[in-house]
């Protein structure tokens, strides 16, 4: 039975890359598509979760918005990865720092991710898994950001299903335990990437800070993030 193009995805079988980089907001994904791919095609407009496929440095990579909160990022790697057989994703987003030795703009690359999301219960395990990144993805991120001479942390964050919340104890609670950053995808990510053995990794940059009054605009995140979109490129090539 052909499985494309999905609810989802009007890219037909074969549009899509075997890599795909995955922003939050369709509207990066279409600034990095137009920014940084050659021969670049729009393949999806459904819902206006843009994605394009084109070329970088002669490698075909795809960019796709993955929307917000694990729900959406659930449903669109998903098909990503048994609709459409990509291989690997790479979750390129913000997130709001915890740590104090986490900057604005600092790139965090989520070896782990913690959440208070119930989304692994579908896969009714007996415990509590674990959501990690691909190895070999994070070693080769780790690697590149060392020759860019980029200011990285490695670590664990939280994916959470909550953005607005009545209690303001509850980031405390994760930052003791030592959680870099919090945003609102890689858990669910890192959860579909094991159930289909595929590869997955999140790197985030840092658009504000919990606990200190910095931000950065709407505009420096659709448009900014440079560093880490590079960094991103440069690790699958």
């Amino acid at each position: 039975m052909n499985t494309t193009p999905t609810p989802h995805n009007e890219a037909k079988k074969g549009e899509i890359a075997k890599t795909v980089l995955m922003p939050g907001d369709p509207l990066r994904a279409k600034y990095i598509a137009e920014t940084y791919l050659e021969n670049i095609k729009c393949v999806n407009t459904v819902r206006n979760m843009l994605a394009f496929t084109g070329l970088y440095k002669g490698k075909e990579i795809s960019i796709m918005g993955a929307g917000m909160g694990m729900p959406s990022m659930g449903i669109y790697s998903y098909e990503l990865y048994h609709f459409y057989d990509v291989d690997q994703i790479i979750r390129i987003g913000s997130a709001g720092a915890l740590s104090d030795d986490v900057k604005l703009n600092d790139i965090v690359l989520a070896m782990g991710a913690s959440t208070d999301s119930n989304y692994a219960t579908q896969y009714q395990l007996s415990g509590t898994f674990t959501p990690t990144a691909n190895y070999e993805l994070l070693l080769q991120a780790v690697n590149v950001a060392a020759k860019k001479n980029l200011p990285i942390h490695v670590g664990n964050i939280l994916s959470s299903d909550v953005f607005y919340t009545p209690d303001s104890s509850t980031n405390d609670a994760w930052r003791r335990m030592g959680i870099l950053a919090v945003e609102m995808e890689a858990a669910a990510l890192y959860m579909n990437a094991a159930y289909a053995g595929k590869k997955a990794l999140c790197m985030l940059t840092i658009s504000d800070h919990l606990y200190k009054e910095e931000y950065l605009s709407a505009k420096e995140r659709q448009e900014g993030f440079g560093n880490m979109i590079e960094l991103a490129l440069d690790s699958v090539v």
